[in-house]
């Protein structure tokens, strides 16, 4: 099962290296390989999280997760990103922000560093809404209990979690927003920009997560009425095949994953700029993590890891917390990435052990 769900991984991981030795001989294999492990420490939250969306689909849609999925994750994310990035900033075409990528790999760099706070600002929104919405909805099984209650109380509030994105929003624009500084170290009133971005940060996700929300409960909708009706009935009085409903839904899944993906990409694409300011070099190792990080997500649906491991997705959100308020203080200040990856380890760390202990405890109690 490990070898056959990480195959691709391999191959892409043995393409990506070569790639990288004909690009620009053997140091540049050291640096896509260093980017590969950025990567992968960065984004291991992210693979536990798409795991628990990914195990409402079929093995069709996680197959197009690997695919198309991947595709996109590396050239979109890891590719035309930053170059659209640059492009949009800098009020190139995109070509001549290719151009500029490939023959002054500086000033690509500076724009696209300049341009961080809206990225950050993006990001950071989005992620916190993932981290409100799972902390303050009640749930049967809580890894801090102490935290989690009490939360879960305030959780019944109505639009508690987009008024509290709000108002970190607000803080962050008004305090980090206000006194970024661009390359070079010339002051720039960001706070317009990082107050747009993190709104467009937070409609996204309320329309791409409302969306998906959606299209599950017709799902499960049209799911309780089959079992509650005879299929023959069912099938005369029912509108929309039932086919049809779990394409729109995983279609909604899989579009809120990439999304998802894109807001957990931009701290790893960034950071890249500290190894390497190549974008061949910087798309072959962040695609490489991509993949295993892909292959890992998937890896624990078809394990059930979710399941014998209880307190892994809690952990996994506190480290998207986490994440959200780190992109967001990166507005202003620079946080070494290293910090970043061992905050999300040590908490889906602490998260698996607790859930080791309940799982021994459990059957010693049996």
């Amino acid at each position: 099962m490990l070898v056959k769900t990480f195959r691709w991984a391999f191959v892409v991981t043995a393409l990506g290296l070569a790639a990288g030795v004909l690009y620009d001989g053997w140091t540049a294999l050291g640096i896509v390989a260093i980017l590969s492990v950025l990567e992968i420490s960065l984004s291991f939250d992210n693979a536990v999280i798409n795991a628990g969306i990914l195990k409402k689909m079929n093995a069709f849609w996680q197959k197009i997760f690997l695919t198309v999925g991947i595709v996109i994750a590396v050239f979109g994310m890891r590719l035309v990103f930053p170059v659209v990035i640059v492009a949009i900033s800098a009020r190139l075409s995109p070509w001549n922000a290719v151009h500029l990528a490939l023959t002054d790999k500086d000033r690509y760099q500076e724009l696209v560093t300049d341009a961080h706070p809206s990225i950050a600002a993006f990001g950071g929104m989005f992620l916190l809404m993932i981290f409100l919405d799972f902390v303050f909805e009640d749930r049967e099984i809580k890894w801090l209990g102490w935290l989690e209650r009490p939360l879960a109380r305030l959780g019944s509030v109505d639009m508690l979690s987009v008024c509290i994105a709000l108002i970190v929003l607000l803080i962050s624009a008004t305090t980090f927003g206000a006194h970024a500084h661009q390359h070079g170290g010339t002051h720039a009133d960001k706070a317009e920009t990082v107050l747009l971005a993190g709104v467009a940060g937070l409609i996204t996700y309320m329309v791409v997560g409302g969306l998906s929300g959606f299209f599950e409960q017709r799902l499960e909708h049209e799911e309780e009425r089959e079992q509650e009706a005879g299929e023959k009935a069912e099938r005369a009085g029912r509108r929309g095949s039932p086919v049809e409903l779990a394409g729109k839904a995983a279609f909604f899944m899989f579009l809120y994953l990439e999304v998802l993906d894109a807001s957990f990409s931009f701290d790893g694409v960034i950071g890249a700029f500290a190894i390497t300011n190549d974008i061949v070099l910087m798309a072959l190792g962040l695609g490489i993590g991509a993949m295993y990080v892909r292959s890992l997500t998937v890896y624990l649906v078809r394990q059930g890891t979710l399941d014998d491991y209880v307190y892994l997705e809690h952990g996994a959100h506190y480290a998207i917390g986490a994440l959200s308020l780190i992109l967001l203080v990166t507005i202003q200040y620079q946080i070494n990435e290293i910090i970043t990856g061992l905050v999300g380890v040590v908490l889906i760390g602490a998260s698996f052990w607790s859930s080791v202990r309940r799982n021994r405890a459990l059957r010693t109690a049996s």
